[in-house]
């Protein structure tokens, strides 16, 4: 299976913080994508203080073997798409680009469930 991780979802995973059954998937997964939109979206908490970045988002990509999905321009076209189920930009554009690389999202976020994207959380 080919993984696209949250952005909650890869801090949780670096922070040690997920459910067992999340982290075994992860573990097997045949590969896991870290997209651009997440280094985006820590960058913007980080400076409004939501989020404490430890380390540089390469860094947790070298240290788990994790690779980086660009931000295309069809990924962001593909925004346009999708039905307002969600406001968050950043969670629009990963589920746009989890339908067009084919990959499962890992969120809990259940808000995303509307989507006709395949989203897993266990």
């Amino acid at each position: 299976m080919r993984l696209l991780l949250d952005t909650h979802t890869l801090v949780w995973w670096d922070e040690g913080e997920l459910p067992g059954a999340v982290t075994r998937r992860i573990e097997r997964a045949e590969t896991v994508f870290v997209s651009a939109v997440s280094a985006w979206e820590i960058a913007i908490k980080s400076t409004l203080g939501k989020i404490v970045a430890k380390v540089s988002l390469e860094e947790v990509l070298e240290d788990y073997g994790f690779l980086e999905l660009p931000v295309l321009i069809r990924h962001a076209e593909a925004v346009k798409q999708l039905p307002p189920h969600h406001r968050d930009p950043f969670d629009r554009l990963l589920v746009a680009q989890a339908n067009i690389e084919e990959l499962v999202l890992v969120s809990s976020d259940a808000a995303l469930k509307q989507y006709n994207a395949p989203i897993v959380w266990d």
